[in-house]
């Protein structure tokens, strides 16, 4: 199994004959996306990653490029419900299958319970972490039990409400009615 501190650009087929294993723990400010999303701390956030590849063939088709990937980390994001820090796990476990062209791909997607890529000479496998990555982050982060009182209230302190109006309109309803207002 080679180590490696950033995830190489690789020739598909010929890491999956070789059913070649990489990993490494890779800081997120290698991943441009990652590093202009967590700024300054990205240097000190590390992801752990782990990719298999191996060929398999079928009866229906011939031998075929496949990647198994896991990354895992735990990164810093603002709760959207109390606007404190929590820490977000990162847990990606996915199976890839690797085919010849984007056409092909486009072809056989609605009908593969896998995800499909394009085979390539020149695959960046970095690309695909930070892609997966970003995919496994929520969308509206919040902790499942906030540490703190959540505030319900939108008015500051010190805001005084002033006494509610009566409508002009009420007045004129109760002259209509008879009754003084």
């Amino acid at each position: 199994m080679a180590t490696h501190d950033f995830p190489p650009v690789l020739d598909v087929r010929r890491v999956a004959e070789g059913a070649d294993r990489l990993q490494g723990e890779t800081s997120l400010s290698s991943f441009v996306r990652l590093a202009d999303q967590f700024g300054a701390q990205a240097q000190n956030l590390k992801l752990v990653w782990l990719a298999e590849f191996s060929l398999r063939s079928s009866a229906e088709m011939p031998s075929q490029a496949w990647l198994r990937l896991s990354i895992h980390g735990r990164l810093p994001l603002i709760c959207q419900r109390c606007l404190g820090e929590m820490h977000a796990p990162v847990d990606v476990n996915r199976e890839f299958r690797f085919v010849a062209s984007e056409a092909l791909a486009q072809e056989q997607d609605d009908a593969s319970a896998e995800d499909l890529l394009v085979s390539s000479r020149q695959f960046d496998l970095a690309q695909l972490i930070e892609d997966e990555v970003i995919l496994d982050l929520p969308l509206l982060p919040r902790h499942e039990q906030c540490p703190h009182p959540v505030p319900l209230s939108v008015a500051d302190a010190d805001f005084v409400q002033e006494p509610e109006r009566q409508s002009p309109f009420a007045a004129l309803q109760g002259l209509k009615q008879g009754k003084p207002h």
